[in-house]
């Protein structure tokens, strides 16, 4: 277990128990924390781990796939493993691949993206 500057991070023994998790969200709202990151290593040889994103807090109860939790996941991992580029898969109902790359204290990501909404910000008048 660990945490980092805005979500608990949770590893679990194999990805079939990361698959069957059915979180209860009224109790994980209370968790002083933006979410929680679980994670597994990955029993398919195409990903290194794989991993669920639990934010209800944020009023997301299970994200699809999360760009900051893999940053989180690339270090957590690659520690572990001992590699600087890795394959996640996030196990969401519609998951995603996500290729991280550590280079020189920064995080890479790498993976289709869907584009789920379009705007505009506007400066605040004076």
């Amino acid at each position: 277990m660990g945490k980092n500057q805005f979500d608990y991070l949770v590893e679990v023994a194999t990805a079939a128990e990361l698959r069957a998790l059915r979180p209860d969200f009224g109790k994980l709202t209370a968790t002083e924390c933006r979410g929680v990151i679980v994670t597994a290593k990955s029993s398919d040889s195409r990903c290194d781990f794989v991993s669920r994103f639990f934010a209800p807090q944020a009023g997301i109860n299970e994200d699809p796939v999360t760009g900051s939790a893999h940053c989180c996941l690339s270090e957590w991992w690659g520690e572990k493993i001992g590699k600087s580029e890795l394959v996640g898969y996030q196990a969401s109902e519609r998951g995603g691949v996500v290729k991280v790359v550590r280079d020189r204290g920064r995080v890479k990501l790498i993976g289709r993206a869907m584009t789920v909404t379009n705007g505009t910000l506007l400066a605040k008048p004076e």
